[in-house]
């Protein structure tokens, strides 16, 4: 499968692209898919890199899982006909780079306020990946709501000429979202962290009562977690208008997402729903 590997200067030009970190798992393969049945016979494209704009001081960067070999079949048995395994001076030739790509206001909420700085180096690297690669279209997961709203703004913004399309969660059979980070919790730990997903379809239940409802059953969920064994610790949740990432009102119509972040132990977990508001439930 190595064959699949390329470097930046072999790179054809990619009928759909799909970023990752590496580690990847059935939800990285979900995204594959829908790049091949967006690109039909063009190239697929998938990224892995580890990008150390992304992580703060404190962050995981140094453990953050590496497992190309495992990574290149998955991609390949998902219908990649690439992948673009750079390391760091490939992607920063001169070092960390003095230009990048800020956020603004829509990244300094939420993950944006517990992780400073990520959603910058976030866009830029996906930024450098979207001129390398030169895809069509690129696809991310609904998991990570924020980051694929903030893709969405860039390309909108900065008159990106691809088409960015999200897709849906991929869950293990208890409703705990796939994550890499998954990896690094104890059993116990791994059984607590069904509360997230819980707690967010609580949410989804309570959502023909409108917006408060919605966050008063999810918000229960989550207490009796706090004061579990092991404790499920909350960062935030929140019901959220995907426009511009801020708070949704009471009173809120159209699609909304409830999103949560939670540490359990040493490892911190993300999830979230899209709902809609003003609809049929």
């Amino acid at each position: 499968m190595t064959e699949l590997v390329h470097h930046a200067k072999e790179l054809p030009p990619a009928s759909a692209v799909v970023m990752t970190m590496g580690a990847l798992h059935d939800g990285h393969a979900s995204l594959i898919r829908a790049a091949r049945a967006r690109a039909g016979t063009g190239q697929v494209t998938v990224t892995v890199f580890v990008n150390p704009l992304q992580f703060g001081p404190h962050e995981d960067l140094a453990r953050y899982p590496r497992t190309l070999a495992a990574d290149v079949e998955l991609a390949a048995a998902a219908g990649a006909d690439t992948v673009f395994a750079p390391d760091a001076d490939e992607v920063y030739p001169g070092g960390e780079p003095q230009v990048r790509i800020s956020a603004g206001p829509m990244g300094e909420r939420y993950e944006g306020a517990s992780r400073p700085g990520h959603f910058d180096g976030m866009l830029t690297v996906v930024a450098k990946l979207l001129h390398l690669t030169r895809p069509e279209a690129a696809v991310f997961g609904q998991k990570d709501a924020q980051q694929l709203a903030l893709i969405r703004r860039m390309a909108t913004d900065l008159n990106f000429p691809v088409e960015i399309i999200g897709a849906p969660t991929v869950r293990e059979p208890d409703g705990v979202a796939m994550s890499s980070r998954n990896r690094y919790l104890a059993p116990a730990e791994r059984t607590a962290a069904r509360a997230l997903s819980r707690a967010l379809f609580a949410g989804r239940d309570a959502a023909p009562g409108g917006p408060a409802a919605t966050v008063r059953a999810a918000r229960t969920v989550l207490d009796a977690a706090a004061a579990g064994e092991p404790p499920v610790t909350p960062d935030y949740l929140a019901l959220i208008d995907p426009a511009d990432f801020t708070e949704a009102a009471p009173g809120h119509t159209g699609p909304a997402v409830l999103a949560v972040a939670a540490r359990i132990g040493t490892t911190r977990l993300i999830d979230n729903i899209p709902l809609e508001f003003g609809a049929e439930q």
